[in-house]
């Protein structure tokens, strides 16, 4: 039974680059795929472009491609990314812009349009899926659906090395590398559903071999800091067997693949995706060797009439300070800060939609308790606004406690950031409709 290797290079915006050269030079793989377009990646990558018309893809966009296109491109290894976020256009360009200056001529890449779907929008409502409410009672500023795999796989059969998307469900990257290789229909469910189940397995890259699994005394993982991102080995029946690299830190194991394999889902028995509903309780893993995870059983059902979008809208401004206090009575000293600067705001009257107080280190995320007295803590301020200058005053209340606090305090930091939140309503397929544009180096 024929066979193709798909690695994951990447499962966030912020994740580690070596990883993927390793993958490309050691894994004998066919694919490599980038994920890093989270929903609050995507708001923020609105917001960027927002400001500047040529930005809104991955800001370490660049940095990945100078260190895998060459060895890629040398073993015949394709790309297929969500980096183009908010502007996938911009985001081929840049990639080709590195091709040339790296002298790597006759790179053929893609950009995969149409999930940007704020103009088709206006003007209809709908009602929120994650909150009460509709899009009648916001101020929309994107509004990207998520695609499915199919248009990758149209952009790969017609010969792209390099693909950039913007928002497709996260399984979709590693989908289209099945199905353009194998050559599946659009309704074959079961292995479409298998394929969407391996994606998924591989989407968060090395959250599956160990990463964020690792607890010490109780799941002990070696080599954290060499840590091997996972690849799989898909058949054309959609069955796969998870690896890595060898040598590589990490592990695979039943444990980890059985942890991966619940994240983020709602509904094992519906996991709702563009291009199928996959069925997780028929899922079987199997340790099939050391570093080695045989992945099988699953089935599919028809895909959704409708496609999430994920909306984003202005939600004003946030403003922060934070100051620490250490030694003898710190937590006291910290929570008199907090005391201060709020009773300051009262005075002040600020129009606040949303202040927290936080002692970092005692309170900050145990609500339920408190922790012993410790040798230091973070006192944090945070406030919600509609007005920029106004939420700026949170940072300078705290800045103020220099010679007006406690004390013994110091190593003050401040910022102010506009928010743009996120929310989510279902459209109408034929809303939709995806596009590629094609780029040569």
């Amino acid at each position: 039974m024929r066979s193709i290797r798909i690695g994951a290079g990447a499962g966030f915006a912020g994740d580690r680059i070596e990883p993927a050269v390793e993958l490309v030079e050691r894994g004998e793989l066919d694919y490599l795929c980038f994920e890093c377009l989270a929903e609050r990646t995507i708001a923020l990558a609105q917001l960027a472009r927002r400001h500047d018309p040529s930005a809104g893809y991955d800001p370490r966009l660049a940095r990945r491609m100078r260190a895998v296109l060459g060895p890629a491109m040398a073993r015949g290894v394709r790309i297929v990314s969500n980096m183009g976020a908010a502007n996938p256009l911009a985001a081929m360009n840049a990639a080709l812009d590195v091709a040339r200056e790296m002298g790597l001529g006759g790179i053929r890449m893609a950009a995969v349009l149409g999930d940007d779907v704020l103009t088709s929008i206006a003007g209809q409502d709908h009602p929120l899926i994650d909150r009460e409410g509709s899009l009648a009672d916001l101020a929309p500023i994107s509004a990207n659906a998520y695609l499915g795999a199919f248009p990758i796989a149209r952009a790969l059969a017609e010969g792209a090395q390099v693909i950039f998307t913007g928002r497709v469900c996260d399984p979709a990257l590693f989908l289209a590398p099945m199905i353009h290789a194998f050559g599946w229909a659009e309704d074959d469910w079961t292995r479409l559903a298998r394929g969407t189940v391996v994606g998924h397995l591989l989407e968060c890259a090395g959250q599956l071999t160990g990463g964020y699994f690792a607890d010490p005394g109780y799941n002990d993982v070696p080599g954290l800091a060499r840590l091997g991102f996972p690849l799989a080995e898909v058949g054309e029946d959609g069955n796969a067997v998870l690896t890595k690299v060898a040598g590589t830190g990490g592990q695979l194991t039943l444990a980890n693949a059985r942890e991966q394999a619940m994240y983020e889902i709602l509904d094992p028995a519906r996991y709702l995706q563009a291009d199928v509903v996959a069925d997780f309780t028929t899922l079987q893993l199997a340790q099939a060797g050391p570093d080695r995870i045989a992945v099988s059983g699953v089935t599919g059902h028809p895909r959704p009439e409708t496609l999430k979008v994920s909306v984003g809208y202005e939600d004003g401004f946030v403003g922060e300070g934070q100051i620490g206090y250490a030694g003898p009575g710190a937590a006291a000293r910290g929570q008199l800060a907090l005391d201060i600067v709020a009773e300051r705001l009262a005075l002040l009257g600020l129009p606040l939609d949303e202040v927290r107080y936080d002692l970092i280190g005692v309170n900050s995320a145990n609500v339920t308790g408190r922790a012993p007295d410790p040798a230091e803590v973070r006192a944090r301020v945070a406030a919600r606004c509609a007005d920029r200058a106004i939420a700026a005053e949170i940072g300078a209340e705290v800045e103020a406690l220099y010679l007006n606090g406690p004390s013994g305090g110091g190593g003050v930091t401040t910022t102010l950031r506009e928010v743009v939140a996120v929310a989510s309503i279902l459209i109408g397929r034929e809303t939709v409709t995806p596009s590629i544009v094609h780029g040569v180096s």
